[in-house]
């Protein structure tokens, strides 16, 4: 069995060893992928709630208050959330059992084809209640694969990396985030820009939903040509799938577990802020241009994309913990300053705003799977970040974009929502410095 040594720090590279290999390529091409077209998925509706979907869907029943349809609106966005944990719950147990790849197909499958039929359902005018219930339904199996999803592409990126590499090859699943933003901001940017927002309320918005389907085939092909994780393989090999591995994580780490997830709710929570809230506030509340806002937010996700990357080379070259750290003060600094910026209504400020945003953002998430996949042992892994990762979802982002929008319809104030920020990056700065920095300790099963 391969031998890797704890350091506090990053491992050195051994000599002579490519940068990257052939194979390395084709486990991050097919992570980055796939993870880009989950996202993709799961970005496009959090956006559409904020445009469209809650005059579509939820206005009926708020016709005295417009701004509490934008509220269900996003509403429906957080309760995916809550099946997240039940998909980490599942996958994971079965990504512990039978392997990451099987998974990962499966999550990518059903991911796309519940987007897709959100692209088909008719509005609240044509099928009455019936319309929002389905939406939310459809919506609940975008979570349920979401929650599998995260755990099996981190996992196969970091368990195929070397150690003194691991959180640069944990962070590119991890850049699919900002990358399906990108692609989601960009294909509403485009098609807004094409046919006009009347156009696009009345049908465009359906565009971006079956665009899915394509996606789908893209990702499956992709991943195929990946093999199975080596650590995993290797239990395969030892007879060590766990029979039972949800229960043994709760049984013998459930602090790895709270920990996995309060050390998420911070970056969840602002993250999810850039994703779904901050289009809708800037064309609804700040009256920008969409196609403006939009662009800005595009500019943001690329800023996000790489300083993700920094986040996962910083991780191996003064550890996950400390690059952490790093970024929950820097997001705490800066959420209450950032609102100056974005109430000008002013669209180079508001772009600066995100833009610097971005900077902590990429810090807490780049380092993430490594960091997560060293607090497990194989055998439980797959089930222990999932789990972790989807409950710092329901605490940090999963409500984030309807939390802001209450806090400024209540108090008028748009920075008590830095407010709120402040206090999700103080909890997750304390989760993490309680972790013990394992930077190059061995993954494989023992």
């Amino acid at each position: 069995m391969q031998t890797e040594i704890s350091a506090p720090g990053a491992a050195v590279a051994p000599a002579g060893r490519p940068l990257i290999s052939a194979d390395d390529r084709k486990v991050l091409a097919a992570t980055l992928v796939g993870s880009t077209i989950e996202w993709y998925d799961y970005f496009i509706y959090s956006q559409a709630a904020g445009l469209v979907l809650g005059a579509l869907f939820f206005a009926p029943f708020t016709q005295n208050n417009p701004e509490w349809a934008l509220i269900l609106s996003f509403a429906t966005v957080g309760v995916a959330f809550l099946f997240r944990p039940l998909g980490a719950i599942i996958c994971g147990h079965l990504g512990d059992r039978y392997g990451r790849k099987r998974v990962l197909a499966a999550t990518l499958i059903l991911m796309g084809s519940a987007t897709a039929l959100i692209g088909l359902l008719p509005s609240y005018a044509v099928l009455g209640v019936w319309a929002p219930v389905l939406l939310v339904g459809l919506r609940v199996l975008q979570g349920f694969s979401a929650g599998g999803e995260w755990g099996g592409a981190a996992l196969m990126a970091v368990e195929h990396a070397p150690a003194h590499r691991r959180s640069l090859f944990g962070a590119f699943p991890q850049i699919g985030v900002p990358m399906g933003m990108i692609v989601a901001t960009g294909v509403l940017w485009c098609l807004t820009a094409a046919v006009g927002m009347e156009r696009f309320m009345d049908w465009g918005w359906r565009v971006p939903f079956l665009l899915s389907v394509l996606l789908i085939v893209v990702g499956t092909f992709i991943r195929r040509a990946v093999e199975e994780s080596p650590v995993f393989l290797e239990m395969q090999a030892r007879k060590r799938a766990s029979a039972a591995p949800l229960g043994q994580l709760l049984r013998k780490h459930p602090r790895e577990v709270l920990l996995t997830a309060l050390i998420f709710v911070g970056n969840s929570a602002a993250g999810y802020l850039l994703v779904g809230f901050f289009i809708s506030y800037g064309s609804r509340a700040l009256k920008m241009p969409a196609q403006q806002v939009l662009m800005a937010c595009t500019l943001a996700a690329a800023v996000w994309l790489a300083t993700t990357l920094l986040g996962g080379w910083l991780g191996d070259r003064i550890g996950r913990v400390r690059t952490f750290q790093i970024g929950y003060v820097l997001l705490a600094l800066w959420a209450v300053p950032m609102w100056g910026f974005i109430d000008a209504a002013d669209i180079g400020q508001f772009t600066a705003a995100l833009v610097i945003l971005a900077l902590p953002l990429g810090l807490t998430y780049g380092p993430q799977a490594a960091l997560y996949a060293e607090m497990f042992p194989a055998d439980v892994r797959y089930s222990g970040i999932s789990v972790g990762y989807a409950l710092g979802s329901i605490l940090g982002g999963a409500f984030a974009a309807m939390i802001a929008q209450w806090i400024i319809s209540a108090t008028g104030k748009s920075w008590m929502v830095g407010v709120y920020v402040i206090a999700m990056a103080l909890v997750s700065l304390v989760a993490v410095s309680l972790v013990r920095e394992r930077a190059g300790a061995t993954l494989h099963a023992e």
